[in-house]
């Protein structure tokens, strides 16, 4: 297994007492286990993907000692459960499989061992159930944070493909390129960390830089990665032109990404349709027994409804939303690039958070003159917020919950105490667009959008930076193949060009000015907006103008970049409008066939008397509903309460995976959530 480093996934994290359990159980995995077993080889190979560092041996000794304790204690519950049922006589079995015994004895044997062979069958179920969960789930790391770290390495490769022809382009060799790669970490997250462990054996296991490739290539969980290390460890042998391999590699990732993106759109078109027939599922239920309780001979119990509605809805609209999470991903990183060590500043403004004060922190205590400081910007910093608290949430729109979140509480605590919200079911039955309002819409709504609300102008804010990303780039390099440097030609595009980005252009020019370096201003305008697909690019340029000025070439290599990103981003919002759009109106289906249910089926039949049935036929079963009073059983208003509860739950999830669908994001379902679900108030307002 290659080097790992300190800050790896699963560095760190084995105690000393699972240690200890692992060298407990080390004689049962020898015992099971031979040296070639495929299964021990398999599990080695994906903790090396998953960069953990235990070795196999200790890891499945633990995952047996997991194991073997969680059986155990199933097994122990399920002897006390056994005996609890049929020791004490609470469940009387009278006989087990049926087959007649003649002898007497033999019976008499099987009478005596019957119950506990029952108890000691239930312990060893449960037991061994026991011991395949906490030795599956154990195992199951490594294969989940493998599969996690190839996710992400296959949507990043494309986007590290064009930065290492960039870097080659502006001069850099192979060397420098991969320790370039590897250094870029907090922008091309699992590709540099593979990268890492190449520098890593070259530095620490004096093992030359094609062998370290050779063995990345064997051991990173990415195929894509796995080829494409294999693909360069040839040009390396050969001497090839690396720049122009480079490219042909970042033009076939880039027509990669495209295909990618096409299959995730069209499976997404797919679970739409599938989400459009399960959807109606607990519409066609419902019908059905609502018409099964009008017969007075039919078994179905309002409990049946109530699991439709509060249990089946919810949990066919949890299960299309983890389905959903399982094919569109949101992008990996978090948009923010780190400085050297050295450079405190830049460092502060990149993680310090809302609550944080900046550098005077790391001075307080040692002069009283920064006691005053820290006092004094914390004043600053609340007075600013206090005047413009507006812009305060837009940057942190999740923070509007500390103020929505108690109000949406105090309003529902007063409606309580002074009698006007419901609190019994009958009490809801009587009135239940009024309860149903107190206790879910008012909450939803005073919640709801003022978060939204800050969220889509926090997310407008940050995008409306790099709508123009591409033209300006490509602006930039014209600027720069005539003669003018990375800076001038900020200059220049900011005194042509409108927009955001061009502002910022403008501002990035007057700060290397006021003595602020290029390299630090292009990270701080990055870190502003923090922007993964932004920081990419930033992250480009800083790394080729460190080596020179000339870097024409490489701002058309990220203009060329961003231009894919717009083309994969175009398509993306057509196609999924059109889901969006398919979930709204069968929402509005189901709302319409549930109101239609309501007014012309419910309340007719509700307003029958039995004599108005005398024009079934009467013979048969006809004649039997024909003299039944098959209004009798309908609970108007307890169904009028659970319809209002099923449209208005289908428009919460509806809107929720609207929004997942369509940004891969759970907070970008708020808007549709407001609306579908003031549809449903409104709607069953008109017919209630």
């Amino acid at each position: 297994m290659s080097l790992q480093t300190d800050d790896a996934p699963g560095a760190g994290e084995v105690s000393a007492g699972s240690d200890r359990l692992g060298e407990y159980f080390y004689p049962l995995y020898d015992r099971l286990f031979s040296e070639d077993s495929e299964f021990v080889a398999d599990v080695e190979t994906k903790l090396a993907q998953a960069r953990m560092t235990d070795t196999v041996e200790l890891y499945l000794s633990r995952a047996l000692g997991v194991g073997f304790i969680s059986g155990l204690a199933l097994w122990l519950l399920g002897i006390l459960l056994g005996y609890g049922l049929f020791g004490t006589g609470l469940i009387q079995i009278d006989h087990i499989i049926g087959i007649p015994v003649g002898n007497e004895t033999v019976l008499a044997i099987i009478e005596l061992l019957r119950i506990p062979a029952l108890i000691l069958v239930i312990g060893l179920v449960l037991g061994s159930i026991g011991f395949g969960l906490g030795f599956g789930s154990l195992v199951a790391i490594p294969y989940s944070r493998a599969s996690a770290r190839k996710r992400e390495i296959n949507m990043l490769l494309t986007d590290s493909v064009s930065f290492m022809y960039a870097l080659s382009v502006g001069g850099l060799n192979q060397l420098e390129i991969i320790e370039a790669m590897a250094e870029a970490d907090d922008t091309y997250g699992e590709v540099a960390m593979e990268f890492q462990s190449i520098v890593k054996e070259t530095e620490y296991f004096d093992v030359d830089y094609r062998t370290a490739v050779r063995k990345q290539a064997l051991e990173t969980p990415s195929d894509e990665l796995s080829q494409f290390l294999t693909d360069m460890l040839s040009i390396i042998n050969s001497g090839g032109d690396m720049q122009h391999f480079l490219e042909d590699k970042k033009e076939l990732h880039m027509r990669t990404a495209k295909q990618e993106q096409e299959l995730t759109l069209e499976t997404l078109e797919l679970f739409g349709e599938m989400y459009m027939t399960l959807s109606l599922f607990p519409l066609l239920l419902i019908i059905i027994m609502v018409v099964m309780q009008m017969i007075p001979q039919a078994d179905v119990t309002n409990e049946m409804l109530y699991m439709t509605v509060y249990a089946l809805i919810p949990l066919l609209g949890i299960g299309f939303l983890v389905l959903v999470s399982t094919v569109k991903h949101d992008e990996p990183g978090d948009g923010y690039l780190a400085m050297d060590d050295s450079d405190h500043r830049v460092q502060e403004s990149q993680g310090g958070g809302v609550l944080d004060l900046g550098l005077v922190e790391e001075f307080t205590g040692e002069h009283s003159v920064f006691d005053r400081i820290k006092s004094r910007e914390g004043t600053h910093e609340t007075m600013s917020v206090l005047r413009r608290p507006h812009i305060f949430f837009r940057d942190n729109p999740l923070y509007t919950l500390a103020l929505t979140v108690p109000a949406s509480l105090v309003l529902v605590a007063t409606a309580i105490m002074i009698g006007s919200a419901p609190t019994s079911w009958g009490a809801m039955i009587d009135n239940p667009v009024w309860g149903t309002f107190i206790y879910l819409y008012a909450p939803l709504y005073i919640i709801a959008i003022p978060l939204s609300i800050f969220r889509e102008w926090n997310v407008r804010h940050r995008n409306a930076v790099i709508s123009q990303l591409s033209e300006d780039l490509r602006k930039l390099s014209s600027a720069n193949d005539t003669g003018l440097t990375l800076l001038e030609s900020l200059q220049a595009v900011a005194e042509t060009t409108t927009g955001k980005l061009a502002r910022e252009f403008e501002e990035m020019h007057t700060k290397v000015n006021y003595g602020t370096s290029l390299k630090e201003a292009l990270i701080e305008f990055n870190n502003k907006y923090h922007i993964p697909r932004l920081a990419r690019t930033t992250r480009l340029i800083t790394e080729a103008q460190e080596a020179s000025n000339e870097i024409s070439d490489v701002l058309r290599t990220a203009a060329r970049a961003s231009e894919n990103h717009d083309d994969i981003e175009r398509e993306r919002k057509s196609r999924t409008r059109m889901q969006v759009v398919i979930i709204i109106m069968t929402f509005l289906t189901v709302l319409a066939v549930i109101a239609i249910l309501q007014t012309q089926f419910i309340d007719t039949m509700a307003g029958l008397e039995p004599g108005d049935t005398e024009g079934v036929d009467d013979a048969g079963a006809g004649g039997a509903l024909g003299d039944a009073d098959m209004a009798a059983n309908i609970q108007v208003d307890m169904l009028s309460t659970l319809f209002f509860h099923a449209i208005t739950l289908q428009g919460i999830l509806s809107g929720f995976i609207c929004g997942y669908m369509r940004d891969a994001d759970i907070l970008s379902g708020l808007k549709y959530v407001i609306l579908l679900s003031t549809i449903a108030l409104i709607g069953w307002t008109m017919v209630a």
